[in-house]
């Protein structure tokens, strides 16, 4: 879950495709070419309490947003085509929900940004009140990079109807990839991509950046971060002129090279932006990760909201909180739920084992959730009901938010 945009693909067509383009400058706008920041009336993140215990950066604050409160440290479910599967908004908020995660790629190609815009937007659309965050559909674009195994290239998605999804090129300009839909090929540039979030009407919105694979030299992790502070400047110039109520996060690139991270991080701090995200790869594992993150963060502005992009496992969410991380997204809750992984305090559990057929205790006997036995879901799990889905997604939504607000008090009384 750590290195969660690598994969490990080949530099292939991406070291060949990025910082290209003859005759274009490779540095980025300075600070100097864009309005100094000034607070919105729309968007603001203050910190209520920094525990004193000793060491700890862990602080406790409430992002202010057109449609909520969002109180941090927390966790931000991912609603990948506008919706958390198995389970309705009013569940979802029922289950403290606050923050929800959506994509903008995965909306572009259905049922489509000017859909959603017709209908008003995304609150409109899916009938949500809370605060939306969308991203900016380059870590989806990006994972279509074609990747070579021993029998040649492969792609990574391919759709019901068997259309494959690729990335065809990558340039100055952007990125052009073909839809997993219905094979459209699509191009999707910095300004592009703010104009579909413009269309979604998120609260929170994420510039274009580029997500390089893993094992790449350090010159072409140094393009790689330069092509996005340059895509990035671009998205927040068509962002300042139609704001629309909305703040936008940067995001901080240059892999696990704490050079390049603190640059990216200096860089982006000099604009205009209304909070961070940390992005692409974060190490190999957890520990790599936190001391990349203890490394990173204080270079990061204390006034403005962070985000941890697609790290929110139990575990990681309890590490990463002394580390003075914000909020933090994941699928993985939801999608392991679907798959009959149940989180517990003392562990998770795979409610498909044949222990759990008269075991008429709760899910979690630590944790108060859904009122459904572990014998009842074990039933609905091998029966293969619907209803599975959307009992199992309430229970890690519920235990997930349960956890994020023990991390708060906890920050509140200075242990963490």
């Amino acid at each position: 879950h750590i290195n969660a945009t690598a994969r490990r693909r080949p530099v292939s067509m991406l070291a060949a495709c990025s910082c290209a383009t003859v005759g274009l400058s490779l540095e980025p706008p300075p600070a100097s070419t864009f309005p100094p920041y000034t607070p919105r009336d729309y968007f603001k993140f203050e910190v209520t309490h920094e525990s004193k215990k000793p060491g700890s950066r862990a602080r406790l604050g409430r992002i202010h947003t057109p449609h909520g409160i969002i109180d941090t440290p927390g966790f931000v479910p991912v609603g990948t085509s506008a919706a958390l599967k198995g389970v309705t908004d009013e569940q979802a908020v029922a289950a403290g929900v606050q923050l929800m995660f959506c994509n903008t790629y995965h909306l572009m190609v259905h049922p489509g940004a000017e859909v959603v815009a017709a209908a008003g937007g995304l609150h409109r659309y899916m009938g949500r009140s809370g605060p939306i965050i969308t991203d900016s559909g380059g870590f989806q674009v990006f994972s279509l990079a074609p990747k070579t195994d021993a029998d040649g290239p492969e792609l990574k998605a391919r759709s019901k109807s068997g259309n494959q999804a690729t990335l065809t090129s990558v340039n100055e300009k952007g990125v052009k990839f073909r839809s997993y839909f219905d094979s459209t090929e699509i191009v999707l540039t910095p300004e592009s991509s703010v104009l579909a979030q413009k269309d979604l009407g998120g609260d929170i919105i994420i510039p274009l950046d580029e997500l390089p694979p893993y094992h790449i030299t350090r010159d072409r992790l140094e393009q790689s971060v330069a092509l996005s502070h340059r895509w990035m400047a671009r998205s927040l110039r068509q962002h300042l002129s139609d704001p629309r109520e909305q703040a936008m996060y940067a995001v901080v690139h240059g892999g696990t090279d704490e050079e390049l991270r603190q640059e990216s991080a200096e860089y982006l701090s000099s604009l205009p932006f209304d909070g961070f995200a940390i992005g692409g790869s974060l190490g190999q594992n957890r520990a790599e990760m936190l001391t990349l993150l203890e490394f990173l963060i204080p270079h990061l502005p204390a006034d403005k909201p962070n985000h941890l992009l697609g790290i929110a496992d139990p575990e990681s969410a309890e590490a990463v909180a002394p580390l003075g991380v914000d909020t933090l997204d994941s699928c993985n809750p939801t999608r392991i739920a679907r798959h009959g992984m149940l989180l517990c305090k003392s562990g998770a559990i795979k409610i498909k084992q044949g222990r759990f057929a008269d075991d008429f205790g709760p899910i979690d006997p630590e944790c108060e959730t859904i009122t459904h036995s572990r014998a009842y879901l074990h039933h609905l799990f091998k029966q293969h009901e619907p209803l599975f889905m959307t009992l199992a997604s309430q229970h890690n939504l519920i235990f997930m938010n349960a956890l994020m607000a023990d991390i708060r008090a906890r920050i509140m009384r200075d242990e963490l």
